[in-house]
């Protein structure tokens, strides 16, 4: 087995017996859970093994709670931000593995790539990475549940404050792949519709390493917003270069459309103090969500939690409570009809729902990235700027085009 592609087994675990439906089926008497994401590149820091723990944590908790009886399996894999390779891994663990349910993912062009695969393959995919708010509207499926954030949410988070700020003309620098095209397209529409204006945009590889020739093209431009349409290191590093160049301080604003709390600790809050932004999550909301922290920083090198891996966590946490009310895994479409008909409530997320269309309902947090001296330890990064409530917070059904709405 190639340990870089596949990974390895991240959990077994089993609990002691409990009630369950009197026919109750779980495939090869295992539900075995898959962690599919990027372990090693743009996305490790904000996914990777912290992802596998999450899961391996959720179903740790669940367990403890409820004392499952049946045997719980979490591995994971290594997509490499490909989608060919994530279509592989996805067609093996279905076909040869017996993984019941794949989750995380971030990569839109994986995550397309891989619904479309659990679909033909009746499995379930519980999304928390990818961002493209395809994977709801036209290419939606009822296999599928995406659960954290997508770009619909963060072009109308982001993108409408901050041109009710004042920033009404914007530049585009944009990742060339699926989630890139998708959040510019999706933010664009909203400057348009607020009176903004989009004064050009230019894309880049995925991953990159060098921005100067995209950021002088969005400084030529005039543009007071630079909308970064891309995240993780691509984000990271595109933020520090338009500081070597100076182009806050030449006046034009950056706007993050999509940054994590493992983006700011990298760049710094020398240099993110300021940044405006869409997040699912935050750490330091609540004692529930303080106390995963701790445990997550005590596992993993410190490092807190991102919206993704807390969001992987909730969305193993709703799936489990699922099958095991169901008393099966085999049939993805009914686990994630059961899904959907369960009102979804645990310690991180809080109560929320998962629409027809596979949207997973609830409240999102607009952040400001705190000044150095406003910190007051490790980790202390956002001001809560104000909570969008969870029915403004995602694409209204009727305009995804998803064709299971009827």
């Amino acid at each position: 087995m190639n340990k870089g592609i596949l990974g390895g087994l991240a959990a077994v675990l089993m609990g002691a017996a409990t009630a369950l439906p009197a026919h109750a089926e779980f495939t090869d008497g295992v539900i075995k859970i898959g962690v599919l994401n990027d372990q090693s590149g743009t996305y490790s820091d904000l996914s990777g093994q912290g992802s596998v723990w999450a899961a391996k944590k959720a179903v740790e908790d669940y367990c403890k709670a409820n004392k499952c009886d049946a045997k719980i399996e979490v591995i994971f894999g290594d997509h490499q931000n490909k989608a060919d390779i994530g279509a592989g891994i996805a067609r093996r663990w279905y076909d040869t593995e017996q993984v019941d349910v794949i989750v995380d993912t971030p990569t839109s062009s994986v995550a397309l790539a891989v619904s479309q695969i659990t679909r033909e393959k009746n499995k379930v995919f519980l999304n928390s990475g990818a961002g493209a708010s395809e994977l709801t509207g036209t290419a939606c499926s009822p296999n599928f549940v995406h659960w954290t954030y997508d770009t619909w949410a963060l072009a109308h988070g982001t993108g409408a404050a901050i041109v009710k700020q004042g920033g009404k003309t914007w530049f585009f620098l944009t990742a060339d792949y699926a989630f890139g095209h998708a959040l510019e397209r999706d933010t664009a529409a909203v400057v348009k519709e607020m009176g903004g204006e989009v004064l050009g945009s230019v894309r880049h590889p995925f991953p990159a390493q060098d921005f100067s020739s995209f950021l002088l093209q969005a400084q030529a431009s005039g543009a007071q917003v630079i909308g970064l349409a891309n995240a993780g290191a691509d984000t990271s590093n595109a933020i520090k270069q338009a500081s070597e160049f100076g182009i806050v301080q030449g006046g034009q604003k950056l706007a993050g459309l999509l940054v994590f709390i493992t983006d700011v600790h990298a760049l710094g809050l020398k240099t993110a103090q300021g940044l405006n932004f869409t997040t699912a999550w935050y750490w330091d909301t609540s004692d529930a969500n303080r106390a995963f922290a701790k445990d997550f920083a005590a596992a993993n090198k410190g490092n807190h939690p991102s919206m993704v891996q807390a969001g992987v966590y909730s969305a193993v946490t709703h799936y489990l409570k699922a099958v095991f009310a169901l008393g099966s895994d085999g049939d993805g479409v009914k686990v994630v009809e059961k899904m959907k008909s369960m009102p979804t409530d645990d310690k991180l997320f809080g109560k929320g729902e998962i629409r027809k269309d596979g949207r997973h309902i609830h409240p999102l947090l607009l952040v400001e990235v705190k000044k150095p001296a406003d910190s007051k330890g490790p980790w202390d990064y956002y001001n809560i700027v104000t909570t969008i409530p969870a029915d403004e917070a995602f694409r209204p059904m009727s305009e995804g085009g998803c064709p299971l709405v009827k």
